[in-house]
C-alpha cells in the first residue's frame, strides 16, 4: 500500500489494479483525477505489480484484501477491472467497508467469452504477432510487447497515444497472470453484493470487459450509484478524467457521515 495523495477527511480510498499481473500504477491517472476527502492509496497484491513477494503469495489470493482493509479506517475498496473481482470474491470485506467502487469489471466470468468474441471480430495482426513471441519466450519483455499491442482494444482513438504510453510503464508479472487464468478468471461468480454504498463505472466504449451481466436485477439495488462515462474505454479516466472525477465526487457525498 502506498499513499498518494491525502486531503481533509477520514475516508481511505484503496485502488486496486485490474490486470492481474499490472501493478497499481495504471491507476496513478486515476488517482491524480479523484478529487475525494480523504486519503487515496495505490494497492498491489503480494507478488503483484511492485510488490514481489517470496513462497506461495498466491495462496492469499484474493481474500488478502481484508489486510488492506483492515489497515486503515474507514476504507473505500475502487476495484478496476479484475481488482473489482477480486473484492466481488470475497465476502468477508462486508464487515471492514464503508464503500465499493466498481470500475470496467463483471459480476460472473461472462465477459472472458465476450472478449474473445470481440477479439476475433476486430483482429489485430501485431498482437497475433506478439503472442506467439510471448509464447516462445515468457519474458517480461515479451509480455509487455504483447500488453502494448492490444492497445486498441483497451482504449478509444482518441485516448490510444496516451494510453500506450501508460501501458509502456507498467511492471508485469507473468506469474500472477497464470494463477489468474487457471484459478480464478474462467470459474469466477460474485459471491456477495454489498450493503453499503456501491459506485459502478464503466466506460461506454469499453470492449475488454462486457457489462451485460450487470443486467441481472439482483445487482440494482437502491445503494448502487451507476454511471457510463462517454467517450471512454477501458481505462474511462485515461480519456474523460472529468467525468469519472464527477461520478467519484457524487458518490463520496454518498459516503458522507
Amino acid at each position: 500500500m502506498r499513499r498518494h495523495s491525502a486531503r481533509p477527511g477520514a475516508l481511505n480510498w484503496l485502488l486496486l489494479p485490474g490486470g492481474p499481473g499490472i501493478g497499481s500504477e495504471s491507476l496513478h491517472e486515476l488517482a491524480d483525477a479523484l478529487d475525494v476527502p480523504g486519503s487515496v492509496w495505490l494497492v498491489d497484491l503480494p507478488g503483484d505489480g511492485s510488490n514481489p513477494a517470496s513462497g506461495s503469495p498466491f495462496a492469499k489470493w484474493p481474500h488478502v484484501l481484508i489486510e488492506a482493509a483492515q489497515a486503515v479506517a474507514d476504507p473505500v475498496c475502487v476495484g478496476h477491472s479484475t481488482g473489482g473481482m477480486y473484492l466481488l470474491d470475497t465476502p468477508a470485506l462486508r464487515e471492514h467497508v464503508r464503500g465499493i467502487a466498481l470500475v470496467d469489471t463483471a459480476p460472473n466470468c461472462s465477459w472472458h467469452p465476450a472478449y474473445l468474441a470481440m477479439t476475433r471480430a476486430d483482429p489485430l495482426p501485431a498482437f497475433d504477432a506478439a503472442v506467439a513471441a510471448y509464447t516462445a519466450d515468457p519474458t517480461v519483455e515479451n509480455l509487455t510487447a504483447l500488453v502494448l499491442a492490444s492497445a486498441p482494444w483497451n482504449f478509444t482513438p482518441a485516448g490510444l497515444e496516451k494510453g500506450r504510453a501508460m501501458l509502456a510503464r507498467m511492471p508485469y508479472n507473468r506469474e500472477a497472470i497464470e494463477w489468474s487464468d487457471a484459478n480464478f478468471d474462467h470459474t469466477y461468480k460474485a459471491r456477495w453484493w454489498p450493503e453499503v454504498p456501491v459506485l459502478r463505472l464503466w466506460g461506454e466504449a469499453d470492449r475488454i470487459v462486457s457489462q451485460a451481466a450487470w443486467a441481472t436485477p439482483a445487482f440494482d439495488t437502491p445503494n448502487v450509484l451507476a454511471r457510463s462515462i462517454p467517450d471512454a474505454g477501458h481505462f474511462p479516466w485515461i480519456e474523460n478524467p472529468q467525468a469519472v472525477a464527477r461520478a467519484f465526487r457524487e458518490f463520496a457525498d454518498r459516503l458522507a457521515p
